[in-house]
C-alpha cells in the first residue's frame, strides 16, 4: 500500500486570516492541489512561491480538486498559471481536465499563447563595440532619409518655379497669415528684451571711457548681423516648426498622408512647399521687423540712462549701419527659414503613429531646428570673416 501523506500552508499571515487555501496531497508519485476559499485580489491567500516549492520532481502527475472554492479571479488564473510553468519545467503532467470550465480555458488560453519578445525581461550587457555600430548605422539611415527629403523639396521647387507643383495658393496664404503677422508680437516681445539687454550691459562697460552714445552702434550692428536673424529663427523654431511637426505627424497617425499619396497627391508638394515657401518669405520680414524693435529697445536704455535724445541715437545708429550690415542679417534669415521649414516638415513625416511619436517628432523638430541655425550661423561668420564682410 502506498504512503499517505499530506503538506498543506499555514492559515494565517501577518495582518489576518487567510480566505483563499491551497493545500497539495501527495499518494505515492501523484498529488492532489485541494482550492479552496475566495480566491481574489482584493482577499488575503496561500503565497504562490510557497506552492510552488511543494511541486518537486518526485511528482508525476497534477491534478486538483476544487470542491471548496468558493469565488475566483486573476488571482487563481495567476496561481495556476505559475503552477503549470514548474510543472512543465519538471515534466510533471498537469491535469486541465479535473479543474472547472472557466479556470480550465482560461489557463489553457494563457498556455496556448506564447510571451511576445517585447514582453520578455532579458540581461543586456553593455557593449560599446555594438552601441557605436548601433549609432552609427541610425546616423547613416537618419542622413539618408534627410537627403531624400531634401531631393524631394528640391524637385517641388523646381515644379513650383514652372508652375506644376499641386498645391492650393489658400493653403500658402493661410500658412503666411500664421508665420508672419501671427508671430509679430511675440518676436517683438523677444527682440526688444534682447536689445534692451545688449544696450545696457555694452553702455555700462562703455560708460566707464564716456562713450555712451556708441551704444547705439553697438545695437545696431549687433541686432542687424546677428541677433535679430537668430532670435527671430530662435522664436520660430519653438513656434513654427513644431507646429509643422506636430501637424504632419498627426496626419501621419490618422493616415491622412497615407490617403494623399493613395490619390496620387504627393504629400511634399502639396503640405511640404507652401509651409517652406511661406517662411522664406516671411523669416526676411520678421527678421527686419526684430532688427527695428530691438534698436528700439536700445534706444529706452539709451534715453533712460545716459539722456541720449531720439536724434543722437538715429543718427549714431544710420552711420554705423549700411547696406551690408542689413543684408547680412536677412540673407541668413532666408537661409534659417528654410532649415525650420524643412525640418519641421521632415519630423512630422517621419514620426511613429502613435501619439508619443508626435510628441517626439515635435521635440526633435525644435532641437535640432535650433542646433543648425546655430551651426549655419557659425557657418557663416567664418565665411564672412574669410571675404571679409
Amino acid at each position: 500500500m502506498f504512503g499517505f501523506f499530506s503538506k498543506s500552508f499555514n492559515k494565517k499571515t501577518r495582518g489576518g486570516e487567510i480566505s483563499a487555501t491551497a493545500r497539495i496531497v501527495v499518494d505515492g508519485d501523484s498529488a492532489v492541489m485541494q482550492i479552496a476559499g475566495v480566491w481574489l485580489l482584493s482577499r488575503r491567500r496561500t503565497s504562490v512561491a510557497k506552492i510552488q516549492r511543494e511541486i518537486t520532481p518526485e511528482i508525476k502527475g497534477l491534478s486538483f480538486d476544487t470542491s471548496g472554492l468558493k469565488a475566483y479571479d486573476s488571482a487563481l488564473i495567476c496561481m495556476l498559471f505559475r503552477c503549470y510553468e514548474v510543472c512543465s519545467q519538471y515534466g510533471i503532467s498537469f491535469d486541465f481536465d479535473s479543474l472547472p470550465e472557466g479556470p480550465r480555458e482560461l489557463l489553457r488560453l494563457a498556455v496556448a499563447v506564447p510571451e511576445a519578445d517585447a514582453a520578455k525581461k532579458s540581461e543586456v550587457r553593455f557593449n560599446i563595440i555594438n552601441s557605436l555600430g548601433t549609432r552609427a548605422i541610425r546616423f547613416a539611415d537618419s542622413m539618408a532619409e534627410s537627403c531624400g527629403f531634401v531631393g524631394e523639396v528640391t524637385i517641388a521647387a523646381f515644379k513650383a518655379l514652372f508652375g506644376r507643383a499641386r498645391y492650393r495658393g489658400s493653403d500658402l496664404l493661410a500658412v503666411m497669415q500664421a508665420t508672419g503677422p501671427a508671430a509679430l508680437p511675440i518676436v517683438a516681445l523677444i527682440s526688444f528684451l534682447v536689445g534692451l539687454i545688449l544696450a545696457f550691459v555694452g553702455a555700462i562697460q562703455l560708460a566707464k571711457y564716456g562713450s555712451e552714445i556708441f551704444v547705439a552702434d553697438l545695437v545696431g550692428i549687433a541686432m542687424c548681423r546677428e541677433m535679430g536673424a537668430i532670435m527671430v529663427g530662435i522664436v520660430m523654431s519653438g513656434r513654427t516648426g513644431a507646429a509643422f511637426a506636430a501637424e504632419l505627424g498627426s496626419m501621419k497617425v490618422n493616415e491622412e498622408i497615407s490617403a494623399f499619396r493613395t490619390f496620387g497627391i504627393s504629400p511634399i508638394e502639396f503640405l511640404v512647399l507652401p509651409r517652406i515657401i511661406a517662411l522664406v518669405l516671411m523669416f526676411p520680414l520678421l527678421t527686419v521687423f526684430a532688427d527695428v524693435i530691438g534698436m528700439l529697445g536700445g534706444f529706452v536704455i539709451g534715453a533712460g540712462m545716459f539722456d541720449i535724445s531720439y536724434d543722437q541715437y538715429a543718427n549714431r545708429t544710420l552711420a554705423a549701419l549700411n547696406i551690408v550690415q542689413i543684408t547680412t542679417g536677412v540673407g541668413k534669415s532666408l537661409v534659417f527659414g528654410i532649415i525650420v521649414a524643412c525640418i519641421g516638415c521632415s519630423m512630422g513625416l517621419k514620426c511613429d503613429n502613435s501619439s508619443s511619436g508626435v510628441g517626439m517628432a515635435t521635440t526633435s523638430s525644435v532641437v535640432h531646428s535650433i542646433t543648425w541655425i546655430i551651426v549655419a550661423d557659425a557657418i557663416f561668420a567664418v565665411i564672412f570673416a574669410i571675404f571679409d564682410i
